[in-house]
């Protein structure tokens, strides 16, 4: 095993444990993967995995170098961030990762904005919901909801991040909702109870004394989902205010969703910038950088209230 392409190909392998899995991730054919795994086996005269009607299993040999192999995978990225970061060129890729949200309502025309004034800089977005990783390059910059972000990554916060209460506009004024009937809450797919902020709406600062029960009409997994939950009148939901208060000022007057008068607390977590460390020379990502810390900063009403 003395060339990088053979780790890749085994480390791969070992992590998905079919050759499918780790066609698809490498990007070539499934055969492909096979062929590599056999011919890495007869240069070095041992057998590292084990096939299986499910897969391929690691053997006691692949075992004794997958520690080593990880290393090897490590130095090569750190040689790639180096050589990156030492780019001054105000020209080329940034791999930019940020929830869909977040470019869809705060920075799109910001972003487009940015590859006007540098027609050189190729933008490649990932708006998927996984987290890209940094440390492989998967991303350049990332923008990141986070309490703490991690400490092999640079960068700063931009914005706090305030919550409010909201509700679906067709329900009227909360004094006039049927107090017969369960108020409906839309919650995260994690949430299994009544959250907490629900009672407080139920018994504190808005229904307080109307003895209104609440259920759960629906659990979501993705914050656009939850705004047209609330939209389409399954309940009231608790999302930062930047999406749905985004919408309402572009739709003035016809939009759909309200927002309760309810003081919630700050929350713990901010709109963080971040790139590697090894990237903090690479004239490209800062500029890109300066450019998402202005964009969030001249929108920080949306993220942080009044």
């Amino acid at each position: 095993m003395n060339n990088w392409d053979d780790i890749r190909f085994f480390l791969t392998l070992c992590r998905e444990g079919s050759a499918s899995g780790a066609a698809k991730v490498l990007g070539v054919n499934h055969s492909t993967v096979t062929r590599r795994i056999q011919s890495l086996e007869e240069k070095h005269g041992v057998q590292l995995f084990k096939r299986q009607r499910e897969g391929f299993e690691m053997t006691d040999a692949a075992y004794s170098i997958f520690e080593q192999a990880q290393g090897i995978e490590l130095q090569s990225q750190q040689i790639s961030r180096t050589l990156f970061g030492q780019n001054s060129a105000l020209a080329g890729p940034i791999n930019l990762t940020m929830p869909h949200d977040i470019f869809e309502h705060c920075l799109a025309d910001d972003l487009a904005e940015f590859c006007r004034l540098h027609p050189g800089i190729e933008l490649n977005l990932m708006v998927t919901k996984g987290l890209r990783n940094l440390a492989s390059l998967e991303a350049d910059i990332a923008v990141r909801l986070t309490a703490s972000p991690p400490e092999y990554l640079i960068g700063q916060a931009a914005v706090g991040l305030q919550h409010g209460i909201y509700a679906p506009k067709s329900w009227g004024a909360p004094e006039n909702w049927d107090s017969t009937k369960p108020v409906g809450l839309v919650v995260w797919g994690s949430e299994t109870d009544i959250p907490d902020w629900a009672t407080s709406v139920l018994e504190g600062q808005v229904l307080a004394g109307r003895d209104m029960e609440a259920t759960i009409a629906l659990r979501v997994d993705d914050l656009t989902s939850m705004y047209a939950a609330v939209k389409a009148g399954f309940g009231m939901a608790r999302m930062p205010r930047y999406m749905p208060d985004s919408i309402s000022i572009a739709a003035a007057a016809d939009a759909e969703v309200q927002r309760l008068e309810v003081i919630l607390p700050k929350s713990d977590w901010s709109v963080w910038v971040l790139n590697h460390v090894d990237l903090r020379k690479t004239v490209r990502v800062q500029k890109c950088r300066q450019f998402l810390m202005q964009a969030l900063e001249s929108k920080r009403y949306l993220f942080e209230g009044d």
